[in-house]
């Protein structure tokens, strides 16, 4: 296992100003990570290639590997020429995964506001065809595609899993976010023994969880159940991390694991004792 973190967890502090993209790298070489995930938000290594270099000389020189590469998309609603546009703007981004050297890239699929099961199973022989296409294409460059349990309308388990295997291709797989089930109100130790069969990569982020009928208020969402939740440092919120991280490992699991950090904490603190509490905890299980 090498245990490292998702440039997403410093976002704020990059969006600030207070961290250039460089010395977001060099604040993860600095806490001990073995390994970085490359999240764009805030900029776009399409418009501006210069930056894939940057990221590159940034984590060699701090004897960092670029572990994974996480982009958002759509395809549902889509057709015609936009269907088509979403999956030439996919493809572009696994070339800038390619010049980065990363051999693993996370895409979301979709997002819609009718979460029914009939939605998704109207919407999945498109989804599949899309995602059938892009892994195709990433195959030609040795790159491992993913969708992660992310955004609602993929978020469960078998809703993951009924993808992959529409999907059926040995490059796509599933980002597993150990956290996110919660988001669909999905117990993440069932979820995570469910998936991580099919994981080529997994977050581990931690939430606070409290009953819809007790408004916590500012900081928190909901589930799609009503449940409000707030993200918390990992291995501090009410997510049985022990636990997860226990299936994960006794699993087989032996890739990547990323940090991400969401919490109202200040962010470099806040993802710096998630990475150690991770760490602790891995080391703990027997």
């Amino acid at each position: 296992m090498k245990l490292g973190v998702s440039t997403y967890s410093l976002h704020r502090a990059f969006s600030s100003g207070e961290l250039s993209l460089t010395g977001v790298i060099d604040y993860i070489a600095s806490i001990g990570a073995e390994h970085v995930e490359i999240v764009p938000l805030g900029f776009s290594m399409i418009e501006d290639p210069s930056q894939i270099e940057t990221i590159r000389d940034a984590a060699a020189a701090n004897g960092l590997e670029l572990s994974s590469y996480a982009i958002g998309a759509n395809f549902a609603d889509k057709s015609g020429a936009e269907f088509e546009d979403e999956i030439e703007r996919v493809k572009r981004e696994v070339d800038v995964c390619a010049a980065l050297g990363i051999k693993r890239m996370r895409h979301d699929v979709a997002s819609s506001k009718d979460l029914s099961i009939g939605n998704f199973l109207a919407q999945l022989p498109q989804l599949t065809q899309a995602c059938q296409t892009i892994a195709d294409y990433a195959a030609g460059f040795g790159i491992t595609t993913s969708v992660e349990n992310h955004g609602y309308f993929i978020q469960h388990s078998d809703r993951v899993q009924a993808l992959v295997h529409s999907v059926g291709r040995d490059n796509f797989r599933t980002t597993l976010d150990v956290g996110n089930f919660l988001c669909a109100d999905e117990n993440p130790l069932t979820a995570v023994a469910n998936n991580i069969g099919l994981a080529s990569m997994v977050h581990v982020k931690d939430f606070y969880v409290r009953p819809a009928n007790r408004n916590p208020g500012e900081g928190w969402f909901k589930s799609t159940g009503g449940q409000y939740l707030r993200g918390a440092i990992a291995g501090q919120g009410d997510i049985d991390i022990p636990g997860v991280l226990s299936i994960v490992k006794r699993s087989g699991y032996d890739g990547f694991i990323s940090i991400e950090f969401e919490g109202m904490e200040e962010c470099r603190n806040g993802t710096k004792i998630a990475l150690d509490n991770v760490r602790r905890i891995w080391n703990e299980i027997v």
